[in-house]
C-alpha cells in the first residue's frame, strides 16, 4: 500500500508538471527574484544529473563562481552550495554525470539509460546506484543545426527524450537549444526554434541556453550574436562583445563575478547560472512572482526618481494609462510593498517602514512588466 501510494502521489506531480511547459530564458536571470525559500526547496527536493561537453560547462562553472559572489554580497554562507552527493545540505547535482553530450545518438540516451539502472515500476525513477536521481540534464556542444539539417532532431533528440519519460515517469528530464553559432546563423536559429516550438506544444521543460546568450543584463537584445558574445549586424559586420562591453562598465564583485566560461567570458557563465537556479526553484515548485521581466519597447515610456532614495519615490509615464500596479521586492524576492494606481502620468510611492538596501521596482501597466534596481538609503 505504502508503495502504491507513492507511485500515486509521482503520477499525479508528474501529470501536474507537464500540464504546461515551463521554459527558463533571458527572462529569468534575476537572481535576487527567488526567494531564499525557493532555493532551499531545490537543495532540498532536487537530485540532479547533468550530461555535457564544453559549451554546456558554463552552467555550472557560473555556479561554481555564484557560491563566493552571494556570499560576499550579505547572502546566508553558502545558500547557493552544490555538489555532487549534497554535502553539508548544498544542492545534489552530479556534474559530468553521463559521458558525452546529447549531439552523440545513441551514446548520450544509452549513457543514460546505464546510469539510472532499469526504471522503477513504482517510483519511476532508476534502480541502479543513481535511485535517488529525479532530474536529467543534457546539453548540446555544436550539433543542434546539424540534427535539424539533417531531419535527425526528431529521431535522435526529441524521440528518444519522450521515450526516456515514459520509462522513468518519475524524473523530470530537460530539454535544452543548443548555442549560439553566428557562422551558421539561419540553421542555428531554425534548429534552435524547433526546439522551442517542440517544446512549448509538447507541455515539456525548456533550459534556452541560446536564448539566454541573446542579452546582456539589461535585457538588450543582440539578434546576431555568436556564443561569446561577439555580436555583429545582419550583413556579419562585427559590431563588438555584449559581455566585454558590459563587465568593462559595471563593477566585478558586485554586477557580476569573474568565473570560468569555456568558449566565453565570465558574464556568460553568470547568466547561465542565474538561469540554472531559476530552473531548480520552479522544478522544486516555486511558483514564481514574475512571469517576464522586459524593458519597455520605448526607453522613455516612464522613469522612477529619485534612485537612491529614502522614503518615496516618483513614477512619471510618458502617457496616461489605466492602471498601474508597483511593487517593491527584496534580495529575497519578498513583495515588501504593493500599490495600485488609477489613471494618471504620475504617481508617488510611498514607505516609511523600509530599511536601507538594494530592492527591485516592479512596474506594471496592464499588458507589460519591468523591473529595476532602487537603492534605498534613509
Amino acid at each position: 500500500m505504502k508503495k502504491l501510494l507513492l507511485s500515486l502521489g509521482i503520477l499525479f506531480f508528474a501529470s501536474q508538471l507537464i500540464s504546461q511547459a515551463l521554459i527558463i530564458n533571458h527572462n529569468h536571470t534575476k537572481i535576487n527574484l527567488i526567494p531564499q525559500s525557493a532555493i532551499e526547496a531545490a537543495k532540498s527536493d532536487l537530485h540532479i544529473a547533468y550530461g555535457h561537453t564544453s559549451h554546456g560547462s558554463q552552467l555550472t562553472e557560473g555556479m561554481d563562481g555564484l557560491v563566493g559572489f552571494m556570499n560576499a554580497n550579505g547572502y546566508p554562507h553558502n545558500l547557493y552550495a552544490w555538489s555532487n552527493g549534497g554535502a553539508n545540505g548544498s544542492l545534489d547535482l552530479h556534474d559530468y554525470a553521463m559521458a558525452g553530450d546529447v549531439g552523440y545518438y545513441p551514446e548520450w540516451m544509452n549513457n543514460t539509460r546505464a546510469y539510472l539502472g532499469l526504471p522503477n515500476q513504482f517510483t519511476g525513477r532508476g534502480t541502479g546506484a543513481n535511485a535517488d536521481v529525479n532530474v536529467i540534464i543534457w546539453s548540446w556542444c555544436g550539433q543542434v543545426e546539424e540534427k535539424y539539417a539533417s531531419g535527425a532532431l526528431i529521431t535522435e533528440y526529441f524521440n528518444p527524450m519522450q521515450q526516456l519519460e515514459t520509462d522513468y515517469f518519475g524524473i523530470k528530464f530537460v530539454y535544452m537549444t543548443g548555442h549560439l553559432d553566428h557562422w551558421d546563423d539561419a540553421m542555428n536559429k531554425a534548429a534552435n526554434q524547433a526546439v522551442r516550438d517542440f517544446c512549448s506544444a509538447n507541455n515539456k521543460i525548456l533550459y534556452d541556453f541560446a536564448d539566454i546568450e541573446s542579452y546582456n543584463p539589461d535585457m538588450t537584445h543582440f539578434p546576431y550574436s555568436n556564443d561569446d558574445c561577439s555580436y555583429y549586424d545582419a550583413s556579419g559586420n562585427y559590431l563588438g562583445n555584449w559581455a566585454l562591453e558590459w563587465q568593462n562598465t559595471h563593477q566585478e564583485g558586485v554586477d557580476w563575478f569573474n568565473c570560468g566560461a569555456a568558449h566565453s567570458w565570465p558574464l556568460n557563465a553568470n547568466q547561465k547560472a542565474y538561469a540554472a537556479w531559476w530552473l531548480w526553484a520552479r522544478l522544486a515548485g516555486w511558483d514564481q512572482s514574475f512571469t517576464s521581466i522586459q524593458k519597455p519597447e520605448n526607453q522613455d515610456k516612464w522613469r522612477f526618481f529619485p534612485n537612491p532614495t529614502t522614503n518615496h519615490i516618483t513614477i512619471e509615464w510618458q502617457n496616461p494609462v489605466n492602471h498601474v500596479v508597483a511593487e517593491i521586492f527584496d534580495t529575497f524576492g519578498t513583495c515588501v510593498l504593493s500599490e495600485h494606481f488609477d489613471e494618471g502620468s504620475k504617481h508617488i510611492l510611498r514607505f516609511d517602514q523600509i530599511k536601507n538596501g538594494l530592492y527591485y521596482l516592479k512596474v506594471g501597466d496592464g499588458q507589460s512588466f519591468w523591473s529595476e534596481k532602487l537603492v534605498v538609503q534613509q
